[in-house]
């Protein structure tokens, strides 16, 4: 397998391009409804309810290419295995420290503002990507500041009410815990499996049937990792695609490959149609079935059509404007945590014509580009996470 391949990264760049900017839209007002979430309660899906699980399906396609490297150099299983264990810790640990932002207290010790600024920067000094050119000792020294960080905002955090504070705890684990716990079961079995394709197709059925036995009230009962099944699905259909991306490929067998990947993307679409009476509906918020199936088969559509565009047409540079969201991923999506950090430290509003309407949506996406701007510059400079 190539240590790389150039259509994930840009797929991966062009999500965590939408993800910053639905985020930030959710601040704007008066904007078309399907660009914005549906609520919690409707039966249905507008464009922000795909960037999540898309972004699920897409690390699901780089879990083939990252552990199968480390298989096929010879790394023991124990190696491989600290090394899941390792990233599944550093995202949930991430998540659940940003899940706990949305309960924080005005009568914390420390403004809400300067409490989230060092909260991101304790994570950078720890998961930096740190050059070998620099020495052991300040390697160390610097993750250990940012270790000693951390417990000290987790003791100073306070949450909740004066009348009912509360101390950190999972509330559920934020978008880095959901990929991490998702992570964590999807790159085991991978492991395990020894990227063994019938295996991993059982393990996706498995995780599909959970799924919907619970949402069609087979069921009643949610599995402590893997809740209802719908993060594990969405990872796994990644892996699985990958998977037989890379067989086909390996035959030159394109022919075969825009067929299976346009009727499984189709096929899933519509089965997601077919079952929405039976289970609940549509629902992002509820992690529904037929959410599951529509967006793996968008995400199957999309990366076809990335492979042709990207890998066959050779159109990267297309996409060269947003490349350090997809190679730099994980920094690319903290920079908004500081950014604001810092608006609520310096008490920054945006003016009312870019709160609401047209001016919200160019405000959003220009937060996004330059965000992902700045996020390129510190990859110049060797200042990017890796976990």
């Amino acid at each position: 397998m190539p240590k790389r391949l150039l259509s994930i990264d840009v797929f991966r760049a062009v999500t965590m391009l939408f993800m910053i900017f639905v985020n930030d839209l959710s601040g704007v007002r008066d904007v078309p409804g399907w660009i914005d979430h549906v609520k919690a309660n409707e039966d249905g899906m507008h464009f922000a309810d795909t960037i999540f699980p898309v972004f699920l399906f897409i690390a699901g396609l780089s879990i083939p290419l990252g552990l199968g490297k480390r298989i096929n150099r010879g790394d023991s299983f124990p190696a491989i295995a600290g090394h899941i264990l390792l990233r599944s810790f550093a995202l949930i640990a991430m998540g659940f420290f940003h899940v706990n932002l949305e309960n924080y207290s005005r009568d914390a010790v420390l403004p809400i503002g300067i409490w989230e600024l060092l909260l991101t920067l304790s994570f950078f000094l720890i998961w930096l990507d740190y050059p070998a050119s620099l020495s052991k000792v300040k390697r160390y020294l610097l993750t250990g500041i940012g270790v000693i960080l951390l417990v000290v905002l987790a003791i100073l955090f306070k949450g909740g009410s004066p009348e009912a504070p509360e101390g950190l705890r999972p509330s559920w684990w934020g978008i880095l815990g959901i990929i991490g716990w998702a992570y964590l079961v999807c790159a085991f079995i991978f492991l395990i499996a020894k990227g063994r394709l019938p295996v991993l197709i059982g393990a996706l059925i498995l995780f599909l049937a959970i799924n919907i036995s619970i949402h069609a009230s087979l069921i009643d009962v949610k599995l402590w990792v893997i809740t209802d099944g719908n993060s594990a699905s969405l990872m796994m259909f990644g892996v699985v695609i990958s998977l037989l991306y890379f067989r086909l490929i390996e035959k030159g067998n394109y022919r075969a490959l825009w067929l299976i990947f346009t009727v499984s993307g189709i096929g899933l679409i519509l089965l997601g149609l077919v079952i929405r009476p039976y289970t609940e509906g549509i629902s992002k918020i509820h992690s529904t079935p037929s959410w599951v199936f529509i967006c793996t088969g968008i995400g199957i559509l999309v990366f076809e059509l990335l492979i042709w565009l990207v890998d066959i047409k050779g159109k990267q540079n297309w996409f060269s404007l947003i490349k350090p969201a997809g190679t730099s991923t994980l920094t690319c999506y903290l920079l908004p945590y500081f950014m604001v950090a810092i608006f609520y430290i310096v008490h920054f509003r945006y003016p009312r014509f870019l709160n609401a309407g047209i001016g919200g949506i160019i405000r959003s996406f220009a937060v996004a580009f330059i965000l992902i701007l700045i996020t390129g510059l510190l990859e110049k400079r060797r200042l990017r996470l890796k976990v």
